[in-house]
């Protein structure tokens, strides 16, 4: 990949999970939502639960936050005293009203700012001790999808999914069949060559969702990540995100559609004026 794409992905802050050895092949993304065997690589013979326990990156917590405040300049705090824990594995929404905080928690969790009192630590390390050398290979863990997509306009939606496979090393022959599957999966399989600028609000979302979870890593954050899509769309998406955790990826979404919320049955992180104040089963402060 050239320079300049790097520097770009740098500034766009894109975390992606660093692809492992013994995932150095992507998943049926369609036998994953139907919950059929996730490796299908030959040789490959062990559950999907077996391989996962192997994981070396496997951690008690994957998130701890204790008495975590965030402001910006001189406003008020948009996070107030935020304390709590996630175990691997978790899925949980955020919910709140538009200003509640519900980016802010997302952008501390990434690491795109950092907290103005308070300790984050996440798989493990205090991320205010992190250097800015090790901090790309932390984030590569973590993928995102934006709320405002943030896409390569000069890259095709097939580039454009398989950035996080380029950038860990993965050569094109050894991807290309199951970016596209995963694209057909989201309903893109006839806008693979189109550029970002041509694509519909709803297709970009759902490109941005591919590219989140094109590298399976260890948390999934999502920012209303079904807001420009229809509602058999967003039940499509909420099961491609609901056995991504099965399979052992750490789910957080940040919604405003409490209706998914419901019908899901996950538990929920609500936040009011930057406080958080429920937390659902699983949640531990």
């Amino acid at each position: 990949m050239p320079e300049a794409d790097l520097k770009i992905l740098a500034y766009l802050e894109l975390p992606q999970q660093a692809v492992s050895k013994r995932k150095d092949r992507l998943a049926s993304w369609s036998d994953i939502c139907d919950m059929h065997s996730f490796f299908r690589t030959a040789g490959v013979g062990s559950s999907p639960l077996t391989r996962l326990s192997a994981n070396p990156f496997a951690t008690d917590e994957v998130l701890r936050f204790d008495d975590v405040s965030l402001s910006y300049g001189r406003h008020a705090e948009a996070l107030r005293r935020i304390s709590f824990h996630l175990k691997p594995g978790s899925f949980h929404f955020i919910t709140g009203a538009s200003g509640a905080g519900k980016s802010s928690l997302m952008k501390l969790i990434y690491m795109a700012v950092k907290p103005t009192t308070g300790r984050i630590e996440l798989f493990g390390h205090d991320v205010s001790k992190v250097s800015a050398r090790d901090l790309p290979f932390l984030r590569r863990r973590v993928g995102v999808v934006f709320q405002d997509f943030r896409l390569l306009d000069h890259l095709s939606a097939f580039d454009n999914a398989a950035v996080p496979l380029r950038i860990s090393g993965r050569k094109p022959d050894s991807y290309r069949s199951d970016v596209a599957e995963l694209l057909t999966w989201v309903g893109l399989h006839d806008r693979m060559n189109a550029m970002p600028p041509t694509l519909a609000g709803g297709e970009k979302q759902r490109l941005a969702i591919a590219r989140a979870v094109v590298g399976r890593p260890e948390i999934l954050l999502a920012d209303e990540p079904t807001g420009n899509l229809d509602a058999d769309m967003s039940e499509r998406i909420l099961k491609l995100f609901t056995q991504l955790n099965r399979l052992g990826t750490t789910v957080l979404i940040a919604t405003h559609d409490l209706a998914m919320v419901a019908r899901s049955g996950m538990p929920v992180l609500h936040l009011e004026a930057g406080r958080l104040i429920r937390r659902g089963s699983g949640v531990e402060r």
